[in-house]
């Protein structure tokens, strides 16, 4: 089994599901509401999990009945957590609106989450065991520093996802292996709108990079390599909440085990593209299973 090691946010998600998002100064009337365990280090922690990784989270939730929930649900679906900090005070909320065509918005408040600033005694020795270092920036950047300066020291790929969007340091970037943005991300870090062009300007800063593109799929690139363009399967979206999440963690599992990037790349569009037909973030995550018969049903339709 590969170990992927997560480092990063819990929340729970406050979903509200309407017709069509609100605009500024105007209500509308939603037809639901849901309560789903999430944040962007928990969504790729599960993400790993059920695609067949043991898995360790490295965070901290609050002395609430959010932070229980959030701690129970990860040990569900398989992911340890015994690096995961209980803090006083609450634990991070997202606030999530999504439209009926699958469309999204959200305000994270961090709380719990603000007091990952720092690695604790054993993190590092945990991420060195590791196969992969999953990092984001739903926690402070001292931490996701700290974990992937770690990482380098012990030879861990790292794998950070640039969301919510920021100035990145040159100290964070020169310890990350992989950047994994979204079109949008990778636009906003370069000042390049063309996702080819802004992933070919992000290899002045790291080695390897994923640009995932929704439903266009993915674009990678390397320094000294050819870029891939690789498809994702046709679907009609539900809720787009947590699918680069769903896509990041799988794709971590498939090249901790050896998988060829294109194939890697396949296989995690195949997860995400069973994300977006469900509803939520980690309750739409598939399991292994359902990822290999996506991923070969793909194949066939496209050969």
């Amino acid at each position: 089994m590969t170990l992927i090691a997560v480092l990063g946010s819990t929340n729970m998600d406050l979903v509200a599901y309407v017709a069509k998002a609100p605009q500024r100064g105007e209500t509308v009337t939603g037809r639901e509401f849901r309560t789903i365990p999430g944040g962007k280090g928990a969504n790729q922690a599960v993400a790993a999990a059920h695609a067949g990784s043991d898995v360790s989270m490295i965070g901290a939730v609050g002395a609430d009945t959010f932070g229980s929930q959030l701690r129970t649900t990860l040990e569900h679906s398989g992911v340890d957590t015994d690096h995961l900090r209980t803090t006083e005070g609450p634990s991070g909320t997202a606030h999530i609106v999504v439209e009926d065509e699958g469309g999204n918005a959200i305000v994270v408040i961090p709380g719990a989450n603000a007091t990952v600033d720092h690695l604790a005694p054993g993190d590092e020795a945990l991420i060195a065991g590791a196969d992969a270092l999953l990092l984001q920036l739903e926690i402070p950047l001292a931490a996701v520093l700290a974990g992937a300066e770690a990482a380098r020291r012990h030879g861990v790929r790292t794998i950070l996802t640039p969301s919510p969007v920021q100035s990145l340091p040159p100290e964070l970037l020169a310890s990350i292996d992989l950047l994994v943005p979204n079109e949008h991300e990778a636009a906003a870090l370069t000042g390049v709108t063309d996702p080819h062009e802004a992933a070919t300007a992000l290899l002045d800063q790291v080695p390897e990079v994923v640009v995932t593109l929704g439903a266009a799929g993915s674009l990678y690139a390397a320094r000294g390599a050819e870029p891939l363009s690789v498809p994702a399967p046709r679907v009609t979206a539900v809720d787009s909440t947590g699918a680069g999440d769903t896509f990041v963690g799988t794709l971590a599992v498939a090249l901790a085990e050896g998988r060829p990037m294109r194939a890697a790349l396949a296989w995690a569009s195949a997860a995400a593209s069973l994300s977006v037909q469900r509803v939520g973030a980690s309750p739409s995550m598939p399991y292994r299973s359902e990822i290999d018969a996506q991923a070969a049903s793909h194949t066939r339709h496209t050969s």
